[in-house]
């Protein structure tokens, strides 16, 4: 038997799902729509890097950094006091100041520098990166989502880099923003929301893992302050109902390789 080392994520019960954490080394797409626990869930796990002594990075495209670690107080992380000592950069690529964690543009070989930069500063060892979200990279130019995580994973893998991306998700703009992330990703976490009995739900399914028997359930999860992400349990709603309809799959897959085909 082949022992696997993985990183727990700092939800038990999701870390339960997934054989006891995420496979090292591995490249990860969290999709969702907006609202859907995706940002908190990252928090989650470079919040649990930080407890353990791994390296950790953080980027932010889509918020601040003072957002960030807003966020993470909420739920009682200190990631001020872990960027103090140290054991966390985060990395803003919203706000384009002139600071030495910051990005002046969203440019793939930027961000891997600025990457590689802050694992030298923070030292050898096990490291996570949390990019939230990739998306940002390519809002111009779908067409590159594919190659762009492509090389962001074959690149940041060889830093000893578990890595966990972002990227929106909705039926219309699924193929732009997500589509090229999961080609490439070694892991699929994809979050839902829905309206039941006029109360917003959350969900979340665990889509692809390699060499992970990861449950394929559909679980529905909350958010509290004293709890931060956690999970209900195991839903009744199948995974045709969340999933899109066969024939648009087909179709987004279809426009996808005509994309790819046109490409320089």
């Amino acid at each position: 038997m082949v022992n696997i080392e993985r990183l727990s994520t700092g939800i038990k019960e999701f870390d339960e799902l997934i054989e006891g954490g995420i496979p090292r080394s591995f490249f990860v797409a969290v999709t969702g729509e907006p609202g859907t626990g995706k940002t908190i869930f990252c928090i989650h796990f470079i919040n649990e890097g930080v407890r353990v002594g791994d390296k950790c990075i953080y980027v932010t495209t889509e918020e601040s950094k003072e957002s960030i670690i807003r966020q993470a107080a909420q739920f009682g992380f200190n990631f001020e006091k872990a960027i103090e000592e140290k054991k966390l950069i985060l990395i803003d690529a919203l706000m384009g100041k002139d600071e030495q964690w910051s990005l002046k543009s969203l440019e793939l070989d930027e961000l891997v520098e600025k990457v590689i930069e802050g694992k030298k500063f923070l030292g050898f060892g096990r490291s996570r990166v949390v990019i939230d979200s990739l998306s940002a990279f390519w809002l111009d130019k779908p067409a590159m989502a594919r190659k762009y995580s492509y090389y962001l994973k074959k690149v940041l893998s060889k830093w000893d880099f578990t890595i966990l991306v972002t990227s929106q998700y909705a039926i219309t703009t699924s193929s732009a923003f997500g589509w090229g992330v999961e080609h490439v990703s070694d892991g699929i976490i994809r979050f839902r929301r829905g309206i039941k009995e006029g109360i917003l739900k959350r969900y979340v399914i665990v889509e692809k893992m390699r060499q992970t028997q990861h449950s394929l359930r559909l679980h529905e999860i909350n958010i509290d302050s004293s709890r931060g992400l956690y999970i209900v349990g195991a839903t009744e709603e199948r995974r045709e109902d969340y999933a899109l309809p066969k024939k648009v799959s087909e179709k987004i897959k279809k426009v996808e390789q005509e994309k790819e085909n046109n490409l320089p």
